[in-house]
């Protein structure tokens, strides 16, 4: 399994969405949406990039997050996906800091 099926896999489970509810919430035909999930969730096919977008804001999670190799950094997207736009600022300040 791909890193991105994994994540997906994942994230659609946390939701409690069933494979076909989130392709078609994605904009995948009805008739095709379950089984293109599978695909993608066992790594099969790779949905391209604007589906992900797609099926990212339906799970209310960054693009990035389905891409990153590194399963820390992807935690960190996604908390800072959750920050409120000030937070975010901060968070950036404090890194570009630091570094």
């Amino acid at each position: 399994m791909s890193i991105l099926g994994r994540r997906l896999k994942e994230a659609r489970s946390r939701a409690g969405l069933s494979q076909e509810q989130l392709g078609m919430d994605a904009g995948i035909d009805p008739m095709s949406a379950s089984a293109r999930m599978n695909r993608y969730e066992l790594g099969k096919r790779t949905p391209d990039f604007g589906l992900m977008e797609r099926i990212a804001a339906e799970l209310g999670l960054p693009t990035a997050y389905f891409y990153s190799a590194n399963d820390d950094e992807a935690e960190l997207l996604i908390a800072f996906h959750r920050l409120k736009p000030a937070a975010r600022k901060k968070v950036l300040a404090m890194v570009m800091e630091a570094s």
